[in-house]
């Protein structure tokens, strides 16, 4: 049995990765629509050697007969069609923050809340990228001794902020590397070529950003835990696919590294990658098209007792946006909730 598939923002970076990861994991579409802003419309993509046309969202008011939406437009986008959608009967599932924290909508990571996609009224939200490879990573040593404090340093790639900040850094750098120039940044706050910048989104009252709460409030809705204390520095580095994360956390109980690294080894989607003596560990350039979390540096914290630091790398186009998506639709089909 095959399903209608629709892709909204079809056009964009995740938009385009949501066309490879339901080819490569084989998702049983029968039929798929591709939907994106007026300029997009008519532009061809392929979907296992098909050409399929990009039609404008815009101009659709009906959108009966598709069962699973896929989006990655835009908060503002999703607020206005994922009701409609819903409403017509498709199951969306949002890559955007505007469900995120709405208490009527699930917030899934695969891996650690599957059961939360039962709770859903048409429309299922994903997760901040780094929220989910940090979960993926902390949730099976939390079901082991529990987890009382995370603080997180995150390395975020360019691709996080799209297609344009991807272009932005290309284009900087080459103009340093040809003409010891460095044109204005645009779609980034400041310069990012041979820079970071410890700034993601806008700055909220408590001066952490929006996207540092993000962290905070989403980790305490998927594990279903409002006590765990998180507390988040992103920033914003010149790499062009894959997040990196600095972690150390407060454990209720104790665990040695030894121990942990055994517990990831036989955990789903997680890959340990901890030889540092021979210079083995996760590199955003090695995992870049990977699905897999990577997590490496497992060691004795020193500042918690007990506690943990680790190193954690994963694909934040593929886990941290369009996989992770994917893989809620697989859980829809495996509950048969469509």
């Amino acid at each position: 049995m095959g399903y209608k598939v629709a892709i909204v923002g079809a056009t964009g970076e995740v938009g385009r990765t949501f066309l490879k990861v339901l080819e490569e994991r084989d998702f049983p579409t029968d039929e798929l629509f591709l939907f994106a802003s007026e300029k997009s419309e008519g532009l061809e993509l392929t979907f296992k050697g098909e050409k399929l046309k990009v039609r404008a969202l815009s101009k659709i008011d009906n959108f009966s007969g598709i069962d699973i939406a896929l989006f990655s437009a835009g908060s503002s986008i999703s607020k206005e069609y994922a009701p409609k959608f819903a409403k017509d009967g498709a199951v969306v599932i949002d890559n955007s923050s505007a469900w995120r924290l709405d208490p009527e909508v699930p917030l899934v990571v695969p891996e650690v809340n599957p059961e939360d996609v039962k709770d859903h009224k048409g429309i299922i939200a994903n997760p901040n990228c780094s929220t989910i490879q940090m979960l993926v990573a902390l949730k099976p040593i939390y079901d082991a001794v529990g987890i009382s404090h995370i603080v997180v340093s995150t390395y975020q790639s360019v691709s996080g902020a799209g297609a344009k900040a991807i272009r932005e850094l290309m284009e900087q750098t080459k103009a340093w590397c040809l003409d010891k120039e460095m044109p204005q940044p645009k779609d980034l706050p400041k310069r990012i070529a041979f820079n970071v910048i410890p700034q993601i989104d806008i700055f909220m009252e408590n001066r952490y950003t929006k996207e540092e709460m993000k962290m905070l409030n989403e980790t305490r809705k998927i594990l279903h835990d409002p006590e765990i204390k998180v507390s988040a520095t992103c920033v914003r580095v010149p790499v062009f696919y894959g997040h990196s994360e600095a972690i150390s956390i407060k454990l209720k109980g104790d665990l040695s590294p030894e121990e942990a690294r055994e517990i990831l080894r036989k955990s789903d989607g997680v890959v340990v990658l901890d030889n540092p003596n021979n210079g083995e560990y996760p590199l955003p350039i090695d995992v870049a098209g990977r699905d897999e979390v990577f997590v490496g540096r497992i060691r004795r914290d020193i500042v918690f007792e007990p506690g943990l630091s680790l190193w954690v790398v994963a694909d934040n186009i593929r886990k941290g946006a369009a996989t992770n998506a994917v893989q809620i639709a697989e859980l829809l089909l495996k509950y048969a909730l469509v």
